[in-house]
């Protein structure tokens, strides 16, 4: 998952990048990157590991000129963790300079690398997007569409796009539709973005959320919908609502905010807690999930545990190590709140499991007398190869464990999943359209490397354990 960025005819664009990609820190935190176009159509480039704040000082931000930037912050799905892998790529080829932002994973990015490298290309990162730059710049074809859509018909899985040829921005969306963009506008100028906060930020009105397939050209004050990729059935990220998703953005047409306040209500339904004195999130991407089970369940909603918010987030770090020791300094039981208390943690979902474990027993040794964990998704029990850190079923603990079996390795005292119905219903009004794989095992493309049912168990277990 990462968030991308682009802003086209504003003046001091890189500037206007900067505070679009703090908004969207949240999607990425190991590296950012921005790249400027001047009046000159020559580009300028600044990429470095760690977060926006801490790369992008004024004196660099008036180094990179122009009206046209586009933006990226980075958490790697595919390719490792350096500064190699940053984006914005950026290029130099026969038609000019290309800078490409990307959000998503290819598929069929390996397959691909191999053929190129057979024909001679070589590559300088382990990242799938640079496989994008390679058939852009390898096509045949005269004109930077054409060679855009050359490249494009022979990639699959997920992609958003956000890239500059010359002084003209694309933004570019998957067929299916995975990852969100929307578009903006400031002034005589346009805007794309991964989330509509990233708009806000800056003063930006919304134009549109782009459709699965859509593909803009913007250009000196104008917006032109070039002919829209062969369509596909949309598979919107339903994890998009659950967990990524800035609660004050709208994404796929839905309220972050009001998506997870319903999921908290279902939740509260379909596994209620009675005798439990008090419900509390763990901050904050359950808050509005927590209200909900509490407005539904009728009991008392407190702020049990603390945030350090100079920690980012534990579930977007590249390895266990990192992860495990985030989340002990990240979050601080509130004692008052716990201690001799029967308690409901509400979390948005349950990955790895352990960053949890580490949680509950923080919250034991605060003093709770009952732990009720609830959990407001189904279990994650396949891969996502389309853009989120889980590419092995063996690091979901749901793919090999039962839910009992969860129950007793965190150490609570019941274990409550919200079904795969009741996130439908509840998130998206059981609307169709939406990707659950990794809850469901319904794949919408070919797994790489091997095929989706093997890689994918879902056995009939109970949705609940006491």
């Amino acid at each position: 998952m990462c968030g991308v960025f682009g802003v086209s005819n504003i003046s001091d664009a890189a500037h206007h990048v900067y505070l679009g990609l703090y908004a969207l820190q949240h999607r990425g935190q190991e590296s950012a990157g921005i790249v400027s176009v001047d009046d000159d159509a020559t580009t300028h480039g600044h990429r470095r590991m760690g977060l926006v704040e801490d790369i992008f000082p004024p004196a660099v931000l008036d180094s990179l000129p122009g009206k046209v930037a586009i933006g990226h912050t980075r958490y790697s799905t595919t390719g490792s963790s350096e500064l190699s892998n940053a984006q914005p790529c950026l290029v130099d080829y026969h038609t000019g300079s290309l800078a490409l932002a990307h959000n998503g994973n290819l598929t069929n990015a390996a397959e691909l690398r191999a053929d190129l490298v057979r024909k001679g290309s070589i590559f300088q990162t382990s990242s799938d997007s640079e496989v994008l730059v390679h058939l852009i710049a390898r096509s045949e074809a005269r004109e930077p569409e054409d060679q855009i859509l050359d490249a494009l018909e022979r990639v699959e899985g997920a992609y958003t796009l956000v890239m500059t040829i010359g002084k003209t921005l694309y933004a570019i969306v998957d067929p299916r539709g995975f990852r969100p963009l929307v578009l903006g506008k400031l002034g005589a100028g346009f805007v794309v973005a991964s989330e509509t906060c990233a708009l806000d930020i800056i003063g930006a009105s919304v134009v549109k959320e782009l459709n699965p397939g859509e593909w803009l050209r913007i250009e000196n004050g104008r917006v032109q919908e070039l002919p829209p990729l062969p369509s596909s059935p949309p598979k919107r990220c339903v994890f998009e609502l659950i967990y990524f998703s800035r609660p004050d953005s709208t994404v796929f047409g839905e309220s972050v905010d009001r998506v997870r306040r319903n999921l908290g209500h279902r939740l509260a339904l379909e596994h209620p807690s009675p005798g439990a004195d008090c419900v509390f999130s763990v901050p904050d991407s359950s808050n509005a999930m927590a209200l909900g089970y509490a407005e539904e369940s009728g009991i008392k909603l407190e702020h049990g545990l603390i945030r350090n918010h100079y920690v980012g987030r534990t579930f977007i770090n590249p390895s266990p190590s990192t992860r495990i020791e985030k989340a002990r300094i990240k979050f601080n039981p509130v004692r008052d709140v716990v201690d001799q208390k029967e308690v409901v943690v509400v979390d948005d979902s349950l990955v790895r499991g352990t960053t949890s474990q580490s949680l509950i027993s923080m919250i034991r040794q605060a003093g709770a007398t009952k732990i009720h964990l609830r959990i407001a998704s189904p279990p994650i029990t396949g891969p996502c190869y389309y853009g989120i850190d889980t590419p092995t079923r063996e690091e979901l603990i749901a793919s090999t464990h039962s839910v009992e079996e969860i129950r007793a390795h965190l150490e609570v005292d019941t274990l409550g999943y919200l079904s795969l119905e009741g996130m439908h219903d509840a998130a998206i009004s059981g609307k169709p359209g939406y990707c659950d794989a990794c809850f469901s095992g319904a794949y919408p493309t070919a797994a790489p490397g091997e095929r989706s049912e093997q890689l994918h168990v879902n056995p009939a277990i109970p949705a609940v354990a006491t």
